[in-house]
């Protein structure tokens, strides 16, 4: 049925019902009477309808704070319909505040920054990335001009030159940020900032890498190029200089044989695919190889100890060789003639330990935080002579990342250096374990 009929019929039946009972009335007490009981009927359901237009009114003006009322005909339709868009729109409200928590959620736990601001640049919100980044703090600065939050020059001109197709890349409080402007809506704007500092310092760290093992290799290959060059000139040499010449060559081959494999266990480490197998590692009987190979690369030169006095762990041995041998070798070779070495294994109150004390050349303290670095060297002559590679500690770093232990390196120059490797306390191997 039409819905004009719904609402005009029930009004025209109470009207007729009016005139009739008036009729009526009228007919029995007089005409007079009649009209009186119509006036104040018709007052009556007038009266009615301003009733119920007041209590719609009121509930109106405050829709949350008072219970929407009950009607009588035609209004219990409208009331019905207001309840069911009420109802709706509570609906809708608590989705839309749904949606606009897990937005905020999301936007917050964004890694690059995020700056919402009007047509003129005033902020309106930011993540908490945007305030790491730019120094902002939304609390403090919403309602304030983005430029005179963020005074850097660039940044001047880049909104200045409004060409927002592409990013603009500064330097801001010792990070290198990649920003960009997305206009949306009439009357916003989004600043979008990514922080590229970790980025650039590995990618920094790559081509530092591929220089350094393109330099480490090339000095072998040209010592080797240039004795072979010689041998095919010179091709009636005398035999002294023949094998002085394949001496060297062979050393330089075997330098390169030797960066060649720690680049490839360095890989190897830092490989995803190559997850570490633990096992039984053996501590005297792994500690007595390494000192005697230190005793070989030595060669007599040093006094070296060893002293074991704590538990086994889990772990890999291989690893853990090269670990420990690379600390050692490392204390060997940068030991004078006649000086001390000092292995040792205990139990300390963390867990076990592995120190290696020498009397060395000792190390200065700003070098310290860089020996892990790849192709670093304190002394770059005296490593030549050492014949390292300068991968050896960034070796040891990876292998010590993998076993959950830390390496503690305590040195002054001319005082010699301890380097200390502290396992957690669940490396330690039990007999019950199969």
């Amino acid at each position: 049925m039409n819905p004009q009929l719904l609402f005009w019929v029930p009004a025209l039946l109470r009207i007729g019902a009016v005139f009739l009972v008036s009729g009526v009335i009228g007919y029995f007490f007089g005409a007079v009477i009649g009209l009186m009981a119509s006036a104040a009927a018709l007052v009556f359901l007038v009266l009615t309808q301003l009733g119920y237009l007041h209590r719609l009114n009121s509930w109106l003006d405050h829709p949350d704070s008072a219970k929407l009322p009950d009607g009588f005909g035609a209004w219990t339709d409208v009331f019905s319909r207001l309840y069911r868009l009420r109802r709706d729109d509570e609906k809708n409200q608590a989705e839309l505040t749904e949606w606009l928590a897990r937005f905020r959620q999301a936007m917050t736990l964004l890694p690059d920054g995020v700056v919402i601001m009007d047509d003129v640049l005033f902020l309106e919100w930011c993540n908490p990335a945007a305030e790491k980044h730019l120094g902002l703090r939304q609390d403090r600065d919403k309602g304030m001009r983005v430029t005179n939050l963020i005074r850097n020059p660039d940044f001047m001109d880049y909104i200045i030159l409004g060409r927002y197709e592409k990013p603009l890349t500064l330097t801001l409080k010792d990070r290198k940020l990649i920003m960009q402007i997305i206009p949306f809506e009439n009357r916003r704007q989004i600043l979008v900032t990514h922080d590229a500092t970790e980025s650039e310092r590995i990618e920094m760290m790559r081509r530092d890498f591929i220089a350094n093992a393109s330099h480490e290799l090339r000095t072998p290959l040209t010592v080797i190029n240039g004795f072979l060059e010689i041998a095919l000139l010179q091709p009636n040499l005398e035999a002294q200089t023949r094998i002085s010449h394949l001496k060297l060559m062979t050393e330089q081959g075997q330098r390169m044989q030797n960066l060649v494999e720690d680049m490839l266990t360095l890989t190897r480490l830092e490989s995803i695919d190559y997850p570490m197998r633990p096992e039984h590692v053996m501590i005297p009987v792994l500690l007595e190889q390494i000192r005697e190979e230190a005793e070989a690369l030595s060669a007599g030169k040093h006094a070296i100890t060893l002293k074991v006095d704590g538990p086994d762990i889990r772990g890999s041995v291989d690893e853990l060789r090269s670990a420990f041998g690379n600390l050692v070798s490392n204390a060997v070779r940068y030991t004078p003639a006649e000086g001390t070495i000092q292995i040792s294994w205990n139990m300390g109150a963390g867990g076990p330990v592995f120190a290696v004390r020498d009397s060395g050349i000792g190390i200065r303290p700003e070098n310290i935080s860089r020996l892990t670095e790849r192709f670093y060297r304190v002394d770059k002559s005296r490593s030549r002579e050492t014949k390292g590679t300068g991968l050896g500690l960034a070796i040891v770093k990876h292998v010590l990342l993998r076993h959950a232990a830390t390496l503690v390196i305590e040195s002054a120059q001319g005082e010699g250096s301890l380097f200390k490797v502290k396992f957690p306390m669940a490396a330690v191997y039990s007999a019950n374990e199969h």
